[in-house]
């Protein structure tokens, strides 16, 4: 898969002793940990001990009310399943840095034109370090792109922007106009160009689609590759290794 959302066995160690280097027990940087999450729409993926799973992004967190509202599509059978179970553990991704958190006293809140799921303030939060498939953010002033055909509509061509990549699959933006892509479809023959000297064709699955703001249709299509030959991910990781090091090299000179 695009992102490797299988919880940390934090229960099954040896002891709590184990993942204390791991924890984040400072509530500022646990604060600025979910304004990071809130700020980029990073998808946060959600497993109950039931074993439902659902795809969501959070919209607010009221520190001071110790309380989440996270985006919640209640036609989804499984997002009820969660609620329901009261409890579920939350996995995202910050560039190489994998989150996760419990959250428990779970509530669906409808609105007029959404509906948001609540959870206590996470306590502890858990921050490791991913090093099998940095996942970065591609340049918005030359924006990279992929181009592919509907897969209900085979006559529409697309051309979506390609929000970030890593080595397991890519994240992509779908206008509001153009019809909704289902999760599980597999996309063929798509033409990815991240930039003059990346180009490649490969075969996407589509795993997850996410609202980048309240109340929007899904706009965030989290891919993962299907068929990548070697040639393929011999450019993909030095796109990733070189965007990587520029972007070291700007956070050095701003020191």
């Amino acid at each position: 898969m695009f992102q490797d959302t299988q919880p940390a066995p934090l229960n099954d160690g040896p002891g709590l002793d184990a993942w204390q280097a791991f924890r984040v027990d400072d509530p500022r940087e646990v604060e600025r940990l979910l304004r990071q999450l809130r700020e980029d729409a990073v998808p946060v993926h959600l497993s109950s001990p039931c074993g439902q799973h659902a795809a969501t992004t959070l919209w607010t967190f009221d520190g001071a009310g110790r309380r989440l509202s996270f985006s919640a599509d209640q036609r989804l059978p499984q997002m009820q399943t969660i609620v329901e179970s009261d409890e579920a553990t939350a996995v995202a991704y910050l560039e190489s840095v994998k989150l996760q958190f419990e959250l428990h006293d779970l509530m669906l809140v409808h609105g007029a034109r959404s509906s948001a799921l609540q959870a206590a303030w996470p306590q502890p939060l858990y921050r490791f370090q991913r090093r099998d498939a940095y996942r970065v953010r591609t340049p918005e002033r030359t924006p990279a792109t992929a181009s592919l055909r509907h897969p209900a509509i085979p006559e529409m061509r697309l051309a979506l922007r390609i929000v970030d990549v890593s080595i397991g699959g890519c994240a992509l933006a779908l206008p509001a106009d153009v019809p909704p892509l289902q999760p599980g479809s597999v996309l063929n023959e798509v033409r990815i160009e991240l930039d003059a000297d990346t180009r490649f064709v490969a075969t996407l699955q589509l795993q997850h689609l996410t609202a980048l703001k309240p109340g929007d249709s899904p706009a965030r299509l989290g891919c993962c590759w299907v068929r990548l030959d070697g040639t393929a991910q011999r450019v993909l990781q030095r796109y990733i290794d070189q965007l990587q090091k520029r972007r070291r090299l700007l956070s050095l000179g701003r020191a």
